[in-house]
């Protein structure tokens, strides 16, 4: 077993395509090629992280928050993170972490959150862009069956909950090979005219390696044409934060204090009381502030996220109850989320929930 063995099924339901620009998420420290003894599952990796992953005998950390965020210049062990690389290094543990992949992940952060309430109905509440991207290729009639069989094996052709889709267009091609040309048809020096059919049909950017590879081993061409696009397309099951619904609806204060005991926070802050029962749900783990007006549009009665600041609650506006449970309280149950997700890929592997609480803040 080797680091890339664990991560690449952990990148199936978080894949690092998903993980938004600013981020830093994958493997941070080591080397993907190293076998792995043990892996220690925490929320964020500091000192303490390092020396239970030495205690448990684990050298991959599979963290959710990355250890190395911006840039470092310097390995002096003159902060925190500096320190956590070094100890790592010295002891040959390596780091990976999932952090905004999984917060995509229509099984990941806030999915989890959803879970823990209670929520049914469930969907993104802020589906991604920039992630479908259009295949157009040309291919002889004759082929068309197996070239299309072959990118929908290869992740091509699904849009929601249908699979298999592609756009068909008869038409007429042309080409000369060269002195060096080996055509399918026709004889090099001479201008070939061909009928041919065009294909047109979507894909996830995490799936263009396999889909071109399954393209060039299945076209009958020397040179095959193609061309991708990026759509406009959104996918409704990748993005930020889920909304469902509560079984019943509460009310206000009954919500409250359901939450506060389901997320096991010490303190919920929140804006006024909008005089009406809680059913249906918005949650996004982390700092979610951004979000409080897709709440609001999707006709949340609540939305439940962290960090926000003074003036956000203003944006409450009477319309929406807005619930701050804490940052590290909205993320912790994701270490048990992978740990269980792990464990049914590696069921006879050490697979470890780290038992160290990693949350910064304490209350009074």
């Amino acid at each position: 077993m080797i680091i890339r063995d664990i991560t690449k099924y952990i990148e199936e339901i978080a894949p690092l395509n998903y993980a938004e620009d600013f981020d830093n998420a994958g493997l941070l420290v080591g080397n993907y090629k190293t076998e792995v003894f043990g892996v220690l599952v925490t929320l964020d990796t500091l000192e303490e992280t390092v020396n239970e992953a030495i205690a448990k005998n684990c050298n991959l950390i599979i963290s959710f928050h990355p250890i190395i965020f911006s840039g470092l210049k310097k390995l002096n062990g003159n902060s925190y993170v500096e320190r956590v690389v070094l100890k790592a290094i010295k002891n040959d543990i390596a780091i990976y972490a999932t952090h905004t992949a999984l917060d995509n992940s229509i099984n990941g952060v806030s999915a989890k959150i959803a879970s823990v309430l209670g929520l049914t109905n469930t969907k993104i509440l802020i589906p991604k862009k920039g992630i479908i991207n259009k295949l157009t290729t040309y291919v002889p009639f004759k082929n068309l069956n197996e070239i299309k069989e072959a990118l929908f094996s290869a992740g091509a052709g699904n849009i929601g909950n249908y699979d298999n889709c592609s756009f068909i267009n008869e038409g007429e091609s042309s080409f000369r090979g060269n002195e060096n040309s080996n055509p399918v048809y026709g004889k090099k020096g001479i201008v070939q005219n061909k009928k041919e059919v065009q294909i047109s049909i979507i894909f996830e950017d995490k799936n263009k390696t396999a889909i071109l590879k399954a393209l060039r081993q299945n076209h009958p061409y020397e040179e095959v044409a193609y061309e991708i696009t990026l759509t406009e397309n959104i996918h409704q099951n990748i993005g930020m934060g889920i909304i469902g619904e509560l079984p019943n609806a509460l009310e206000e204060k009954e919500f409250l204090y359901y939450l506060k005991k389901k997320m096991q926070t010490d303190c919920v802050r929140h804006s006024g009381f909008i005089q009406k029962r809680i059913k249906k749900i918005a949650v996004l783990g982390g700092s979610g502030s951004f979000a409080i007006n897709n709440a609001k549009k999707a006709g949340a009665d609540a939305y439940v996220s962290a960090d926000f600041k003074y003036h956000e609650f203003f944006k409450a506006e009477n319309s929406i109850l807005l619930a701050d449970i804490g940052h590290y309280e909205s993320e912790q149950f994701t270490k048990n989320l992978l740990v269980d997700y792990l464990t049914k890929k590696f069921s006879s592997f050490a697979i470890i929930l780290s038992e160290k609480s990693t949350n910064p803040i304490h209350y009074i």
